[in-house]
């Protein structure tokens, strides 16, 4: 069942890094304390860890203290790029470089949510298991998320030192955290039922559901169900629709390997009946988004057309006997 963290107790945990920073330098072990819920919260809403997303603001942000913290709000060190919102201007990597200013903190994690989960670079990350730090922090390094060659051993080193790990285990158990003498805990925010396929988890549309209710009643982002789902804002559900409450994966799920188009069916059609992303769907077979697809054709969900099933190893052959033969005599 989806969950969600009361926001009521934002304000009081605010106050936290505040008193801190007026006595001195955040501790990283006050960091936590302050924002593991944050983090607890984004890995319920996308499945991103915890762990991870608590490490990576440890890092990038000096653990609250770094000026773009301070200043913007920017606990991830992401920069610009397509970014229409305010902006702040330091140098890094080269001089002057522009960096997301954001209202809260809050904001600053739930953006970093998105730019994992909407970039294709990262889309890969959301085929590991949600526990496995090590291959989230290894993805991320590969990925590029940073310059520094060991980027994933510092968000291991800070996950294991600190245990970020037990937060993943806990919002897996549906548990949650206790801070500053506050019960900071998850409560059911629907009880509408929630499937899981492919690892996503989804609803079934309902008599008058509609985005912006569904956005209320299972505590969603702007927007979450249009991208996660292809559909254009403002689109109208229909009853016994499936809808994606997470990012779609990669490939589909073990034991779906190929598809046979039926007559009338889209790419949108089987992107949401496998909860695999369109992009991938036709990057596998050969396709673009806008093609006609013909009635009995074959798609591939979990490999490229263009790989074989199984990779056979080149065996030497053995040399006929006469050579053999000729070899000893000799």
């Amino acid at each position: 069942m989806r969950q969600r963290i009361f926001p009521a107790l934002w304000m009081v945990l605010m106050m936290f890094p505040v008193k801190a920073q007026e006595g001195g330098p955040v501790s990283r072990e006050e960091y936590i304390e302050t924002f593991a819920y944050i983090a607890m919260k984004e890995m319920v809403r996308t499945g991103i860890p915890a762990s991870i997303t608590l490490a990576q603001a440890c890092l990038e942000s000096d653990n609250g203290n770094s000026r773009l913290a301070v200043k913007a709000n920017n606990h991830f060190g992401i920069k610009c790029h397509d970014w229409t919102g305010r902006r702040v201007h330091q140098d890094d990597d080269q001089r002057n470089e522009c960096f997301r200013r954001y209202k809260s903190p809050d904001e600053s994690y739930a953006d970093h949510s998105a730019f994992l989960a909407t970039r294709s670079r990262y889309g890969f990350l959301f085929d590991y298991s949600p526990d496995d730090y090590k291959k989230w922090a290894r993805g991320l390094k590969k990925a590029g998320y940073a310059t520094n060659p060991r980027y994933d051993d510092h968000l291991i080193d800070i996950i294991e030192e600190y245990e970020l790990y037990r937060y993943d285990r806990m919002v897996l158990a549906g548990e949650g955290i206790r801070t500053e003498g506050e019960d900071v805990y998850y409560a059911e925010a629907s009880s509408r039922q929630i499937y899981t396929k492919n690892n996503i988890e989804y609803i079934i549309v309902q008599e008058g559901d509609t985005p912006e209710s569904l956005r209320r009643e299972l505590d969603l982002y702007r927007n979450e169900l249009y991208r996660y789902n292809n559909l254009d804002e403002g689109a109208e559900l229909e009853p016994g629709q499936l809808l994606y409450l997470q990012p779609k994966r990669r490939r589909a799920a073990r034991g779906s390997e190929i598809h046979i188009v039926q007559e009338g069916e889209t790419m949108q059609d089987i992107s949401q009946m496998y909860g695999v992303k369109i992009k991938h769907l036709c990057k596998k077979n050969g396709l673009t988004e806008g093609d006609f697809l013909t009635e009995g054709t074959e798609l591939y969900l979990r490999r490229s057309r263009l790989e074989p099933l199984l990779k056979i190893e080149p065996v030497e052959e053995e040399p006929p006997a006469e050579a053999l033969r000729f070899q000893f005599e000799k």
